[in-house]
């Protein structure tokens, strides 16, 4: 099974830049081992299940919570039960298209 999310988490009161906050984000997902790919919008990661891909949004928004009253969270799942290493594998797909 491949679960893939594309997700964004952010806190809504600190300022027209977050970066500081996303990137306490990453390195959780980052020293998670859950593989990941940040994108200028968001990150896109893939899990084997769907409870650890909702555990990855779950610690996102812990890392989150002491800084903000409020986060705001895009989440997009695309959940398919033949398919492995979805995020190689759909790339890949667009490539040899091309």
């Amino acid at each position: 099974m491949s679960v893939l999310v594309e997700f964004a988490m952010f806190p809504t009161d600190k300022g027209e830049s977050v970066s500081e906050y996303v990137s306490k984000v990453i390195k959780m997902i980052d020293k998670s081992g859950v593989k990941y790919q940040l994108t200028p919008m968001g990150t896109v990661y893939e899990c084997d299940d769907i409870k650890a891909a909702l555990e990855v949004i779950e610690k996102s928004y812990r890392v989150l919570e002491p800084y903000s009253n409020r986060v705001y969270s895009t989440i997009k799942m695309d959940i398919r039960k033949s398919r492995v290493d979805g995020m190689e594998q759909k790339i890949q797909s667009i490539k040899n298209k091309l």
